[in-house]
């Protein structure tokens, strides 16, 4: 309360008044009545010292002023030398040689391997971008070729029975039947454990055995006439060169 009143252009109560100049008056006292550690009392002399200039009783002085020295020149026979003293680097604490060479090792050892951690777990972060974007692509990929498949299956099933085939060549060449999906799981899983073949393996297989008995191009979606009209007209004979 009393110090938001002694701003500049508002009126003072004389009690609040009196109140602020007694308590200065009480930290002025407080602080010329505090005892000074030693070492403050050491920092304090030292530090005098260091501020006045070197006197005549000085023996160093002495010999310089023989020798020409004027206070306030610099050394040297032409005066290319320098003017202040070398500052004094005071050890004023209580551990040993060395220790503060080694204490300042330890930090730049520290900070280094701070600095390798943090290199590895960004190399480490960009690592797994890599990797899961791989594994999206890669699913992108795996997905495009299933569905592929299911399109060469639909087809090979569709052009077998114009050709009275009613039974495939391979089992995986037609879709299966909704009866077939719904048969015992371990029947299904008997088959995909003989079964071996990757679904990239079972495209191409699939794609060749169209191109050879129906000269039919998946990629295309047309039928041809003959092998001659198919190797003559047919862009390429992979997804690749169709893409």
């Amino acid at each position: 309360f009393a110090r938001q009143d002694v701003r500049p252009g508002l009126p003072m109560v004389r009690r609040v008044r009196e109140a602020i100049q007694k308590e200065e008056k009480q930290k002025e006292a407080n602080e010329k009545n505090r005892q000074k550690s030693v070492k403050e009392e050491e920092k304090e002399r030292r530090e005098e010292v260091l501020r006045s200039a070197l006197g005549n009783e000085n023996r160093g002085f002495a010999l310089l002023q023989k020798m020409g020295y004027k206070s306030g020149q610099a050394l040297g026979k032409s005066g290319e030398g320098i003017v202040e003293p070398i500052p004094l680097n005071i050890k004023t604490g209580v551990s040993g040689l060395g220790h503060e060479e080694f204490k300042k090792r330890k930090a730049e050892e520290k900070l280094e391997s701070y600095r390798q951690k943090l290199h590895m777990k960004k190399k480490a972060n960009e690592q797994a971008a890599d990797q899961f974007r791989t594994r999206f692509k890669n699913k992108q990929e795996e997905r495009k070729m299933e569905g592929d498949l299911r399109k060469s299956q639909r087809a090979c099933q569709q052009l077998d029975k114009q050709k009275d085939i009613d039974v495939p060549k391979e089992i995986w060449y037609w879709i299966e039947p909704e009866e077939e999906e719904k048969k015992d799981e371990e029947e299904k899983e008997d088959e995909c454990a003989s079964s071996e073949i990757s679904v990239s393996e079972k495209l191409r297989l699939l794609t060749a055995y169209l191109r050879e008995e129906h000269f039919y191009c998946i990629w295309c979606g047309i039928t041809y006439e003959d092998a001659e009209d198919l190797s003559s007209n047919c862009p390429g004979d992979s997804a690749a060169d169709h893409d």
